[in-house]
């Protein structure tokens, strides 16, 4: 499987790496990910994870962006968030409401960002409506090859037990600094703080997965 790098004017075979298998897989080749039907894709931020899946999917792959399932869970479970943080956020200012009733997401990472503790309280309230969600988008779309597209997926068993592989994209950390820069416009600290948060990312997926379950590297340039 060839991708078109990610800048323009340049192609690269993807370095496909087969590191963990408890099955007969043989050496990883081009067509690896042609085994599957469900497939986890996941890496740190700006490595590229949306580009790979929109390459799977020209091939006939299905993707849900599981940070727009966390949107839509969001606002399924306002209530109880508004219950859980309107209160503390007021105290630091923030209003975590919107004049139109929706949930204000850019504050309310602001309210949870520093504070494990809160940000357990709120996975704990739409962990449970994003497992929801994507089963049904599983089910609705059966007999199809699915991406799901995730960061985090390792803090949800439930869903990464049902992949069939866990595709990690890695691409150099400067190119990662710039591809941040130049697509989200947040300040450089802003973004060093998310690559600090994701450093163990890799690992934790390791972890988390069973040994039965390939993890495949496609390393962008």
């Amino acid at each position: 499987m060839v991708f078109p790098s990610l800048r323009s004017g340049r192609y690269v075979r993807p370095s496909l790496t087969l590191i963990a298998a408890g099955g007969n897989f043989g050496a990883p080749s081009a067509n690896t990910l042609e085994a599957f039907s469900l497939i986890c894709v996941t890496g740190q931020m700006a490595a590229g994870k949306n580009y790979i899946c929109s390459q799977l999917e020209k091939k006939g792959w299905l993707s849900t962006d599981l940070d727009l399932t966390a949107h839509k869970a969001i606002e399924l479970c306002r209530e109880e968030i508004l219950s859980a943080f309107k209160d503390q956020a007021e105290a630091c200012g923030l209003a975590i409401e919107n004049p139109d009733s929706s949930i204000n997401r850019r504050n309310l990472g602001r309210l949870l960002f520093k504070n494990p503790a809160l940000l357990a309280r709120q996975e704990s309230i739409i962990y449970p409506k994003i497992i929801e969600l994507t089963k049904e988008f599983i089910a609705q779309n059966k007999g199809k090859k699915i991406i799901i597209n995730a960061t985090v997926l390792y803090k949800t068993p439930e869903l990464l037990k049902l992949c069939q592989a866990i595709v990690f994209v890695k691409a150099p950390f400067v190119t990662r600094l710039l591809r941040a820069r130049r697509r989200d416009h947040l300040p450089l600290l802003q973004i060093l703080r998310r690559f600090f948060a994701q450093k163990d990312l890799l690992s934790r997926y390791k972890a988390a997965k069973s040994e039965e379950t390939p993890l495949i590297f496609i390393k962008n340039r």
